[in-house]
């Protein structure tokens, strides 16, 4: 049965493509072929290494069309929301890979940064690495749909990325290159917007996000974010918090110690 399972699996496969299906699970795919699961197996072990199909997650594959055969996978954003939701978790692309989406192309991440509720483990399929970054308040964080050839991708808005960006500054890559991006951010962000999406996190992140913005010459995007910080804030907080803070310069206007000198990354 295994021998004879090869060419029809192709041929389920070549179907599942022409409707449009580039994502099935293992269960799926024995019962379209009507055989053991381990002749299912075996056809898909014979299809992935042919580079036909590949397998991001236990019991979920993709189909890897001719132009994505170099990279061993389906690109990350084209098959995460089908991934997420067979595992009906909540999820948002965020971080580096959101700021690509608004226009911070050049800051190419090695990695595809995807926000949870609760930790999760790294995905490696291919060329493709896909890491999970647990967010408390997920629900509350505004969000934009964004288009792909295999369907939509949920991502944070352009000021939501802005306060992630600050809150999980390493994963960012550090402040020189989150005050670089935040420069070419601004102008895409709206200063009402931007208060809103700040009352998803902590007031820290807020108090960090508008003394940056100030920094890069982007202070007409803050007023409404000052307001909720002047609100909000009640002690000052470190811009990078694994510094030390004796000696730094101290901003009254975003409570705040300037701990680290920034040199924003063009």
């Amino acid at each position: 049965m295994s021998e004879m399972a090869s060419p029809r699996a192709r041929d389920l496969v070549v179907g599942f493509a022409a409707r449009g299906k580039y994502h099935f699970t293992s269960s799926e795919f024995r019962t379209e072929l009507g055989v053991s699961a381990a002749a299912a197996n075996q056809a898909l072990w014979r299809l992935a290494n042919r580079g036909e199909v590949a397998s991001p997650g236990r019991g979920f594959y993709v189909i890897v069309p001719p132009e994505y055969r170099a990279l061993g996978c389906l690109p990350p954003d084209q098959f995460i929301p089908a991934l997420m939701e067979r595992r009906g978790a909540s999820y948002y692309v965020g971080l580096l890979s959101a700021a690509q989406y608004h226009g911070a192309a050049h800051h190419c991440p090695q990695e595809f940064q995807v926000m949870v509720e609760k930790r999760r483990r790294p995905i490696r399929c291919g060329a493709v690495r896909v890491s999970f970054i647990a967010r408390a308040g997920l629900a509350g964080v505004p969000l934009r749909t964004f288009n792909t050839p295999r369907g939509a991708v949920l991502a944070s808005t352009v000021e939501a990325t802005a306060i992630d960006l600050v809150g999980y500054m390493a994963r960012g890559g550090g402040v020189d290159r989150v005050a670089g991006m935040l420069m070419e951010l601004s102008e895409r962000m709206d200063p009402a917007l931007l208060a809103e999406a700040a009352r998803s996190a902590t007031v820290l992140w807020a108090q960090r996000l508008g003394f940056l913005l100030e920094f890069v010459g982007a202070g007409d995007r803050c007023g409404p974010l000052k307001d909720h910080v002047r609100r909000s804030a009640r002690n000052y907080t470190k811009l990078v918090p694994s510094a030390p803070g004796d000696g730094a310069v101290r901003s009254p206007d975003w409570r705040l110690l300037a701990n680290t000198r920034i040199e924003p990354e063009a």
